[in-house]
């Protein structure tokens, strides 16, 4: 008999780590483009209500794969989390994010529900297909808009752009530990159909790519930390998505971490004038 579920088990269901980061990552950006700290909070919380629907959305339509796959990491494949329960909690979060995305404004609010529903897409659908990376390029390309707008700002094409890069990475880096298991649950996105060596080298120059696009984008008025910063998320992303664990994926986050902590660094030399 299935027990109930536990606050935390619920939270373990919805990818804690990677919603963390983005969420820290939309407070740091929306900073960055020169908003309060108050709409740095109301930015926060509108992603963090996306990112929970998305993981909880994530586990309750994998659960069948999961359980195929022998999945001891979700507690929806261990029998620790009824599938309806993590369903219900993704219904919401998603509907959570709604309201809380309009505190921002109905720009940066059109945005993240764009962005979100890309991510939705890709848990009910999109996932076992080719135009899998099509949702990571959509919700990564827009969060930088996102902060920026809610900061009553324009967004910068090259922050919006290294998102996407960026996005597109994690999505291929984490595909390879999972590989074995996708082909034996039938997920055939993109990255499964290249193979994991291939995925290894797409997530390596989609980091370079990314970081490379604000670094020869904003050469010129980059401070110098900016560059730094941004020099070590290349080489952080790229050598650590050769991995074939799940370090790949890590190094690819920290990579993210160090890129928006360059576009911090940078003040607003990367920002629309």
């Amino acid at each position: 008999m299935r027990r109930s579920a536990s606050p935390l088990t619920l939270l373990r269901a919805a990818h804690p780590g990677p919603a963390v980061a983005v969420t820290a990552f939309s407070a740091a950006l929306t900073l960055a483009a020169g908003g309060s700290a108050g709409t740095a909070v109301l930015v926060a919380l509108a992603v963090a209500a996306g990112q929970l629907a998305i993981g909880w959305a994530n586990d309750a339509v994998d659960a069948d794969r999961d359980v195929a796959a022998g999945r001891t990491d979700k507690p929806v494949a261990t029998g620790a989390l009824a599938r309806g329960a993590v369903a219900a909690a993704a219904t919401a979060a998603a509907a959570a994010a709604v309201p809380l995305s309009l505190l921002l404004g109905l720009v940066p609010a059109s945005l993240h529900l764009a962005g979100l529903a890309a991510g939705l897409a890709y848990d009910l659908r999109l996932k076992a297909t080719l135009a899998s990376p099509l949702p990571y390029c959509v919700f990564f390309g827009l969060l930088p808009a996102v902060a920026a707008t809610a900061a009553g700002r324009s967004p910068s094409l090259l922050v919006c752009a290294a998102g996407a890069a960026v996005g597109l990475a994690a999505h291929f880096a984490n595909t390879v530990p999972d590989a074995e298991a996708d082909a034996a649950t039938g997920v055939r996105g993109l990255p499964q159909r290249l193979g994991p060596a291939a995925s290894r080298v797409a997530s390596a120059l989609l980091v370079l790519l990314g970081a490379g696009v604000l670094l020869v984008g904003g050469w010129a008025d980059l401070p110098v930390l900016a560059r730094a910063l941004l020099v070590l998320a290349a080489a952080t992303g790229a050598v650590g998505a050769a991995s074939r664990s799940r370090n790949g994926f890590r190094a690819v986050v920290a990579a993210a971490a160090l890129c928006v902590t360059g576009v911090v660094a940078s003040g607003t030399s990367l920002l629309p004038a």
